[in-house]
């Protein structure tokens, strides 16, 4: 069963890819003639940039009239794509039911099949040093985009200096950033 709806859930990402006519990080024909900034197209990701490391989360909203509060509003979303980065608890629940009655000659059936989803994603992370270093005001629809930036050198000095963290913990999280990067950069070179 598991390796029936794992099919099916690969069969649908190729099946939305195909649909949609283009490839991860390509602007989609309806926004063709708007000059996106590659950081919105590229979207949240670990990036070799000038040499060191970084990850990027980007952030975005729309429909908020109220000019700070949508800024406030993707500068934490942005920032939350870094914090997934790192650890994101996710669960999901399926049910699915089907029943098929027919009466005694087989001319009169009934058919029914109900089927719910629910996922639930969770991300907590507390990470020193990240920063907003840019935002984009879509100029047709009015959406904010906020880029939130951590340093993989500057988090890693970072962690050296705190005090409350022993020795076991600081390396834990040394190698697991290190990890991170280097798994999103695998990710990416084969999409390539």
């Amino acid at each position: 069963m598991r390796l029936v709806l794992r099919g099916l859930a690969i069969f649908g990402v190729i099946f939305t890819l195909i649909a949609c006519g283009r490839a991860p990080g390509e602007v989609p024909k309806h926004l063709e003639g708007i000059d996106f900034p590659d950081w919105v197209i590229k979207s949240t990701g670990a990036f070799d940039n000038d040499g060191g490391r970084v990850f990027h989360g980007v952030g975005s909203v729309n429909g908020i009239k109220n000019h700070a509060l949508a800024v406030s509003t993707a500068d934490n979303r942005a920032r939350a794509e870094i914090a997934k980065l790192f650890e994101v608890y996710s669960a999901q629940l399926m049910k699915d039911y089907m029943a098929s009655t027919t009466a005694g000659d087989f001319s009169a059936s009934s058919e029914e099949q109900h089927v719910e989803q629910a996922t639930k994603t969770f991300a907590a992370a507390t990470l020193s040093g990240v920063q907003i270093v840019d935002h984009w005001f879509h100029p047709v629809d009015g959406s904010v985009y906020a880029l939130a930036r951590l340093d993989l050198e500057e988090f890693t000095d970072s962690l050296e200096k705190m005090k409350e963290l022993n020795e076991q913990v600081r390396e834990h999280v040394r190698k697991n950033a290190e990890r991170v990067h280097m798994d999103l950069e695998n990710e990416e070179a084969k999409r390539q």
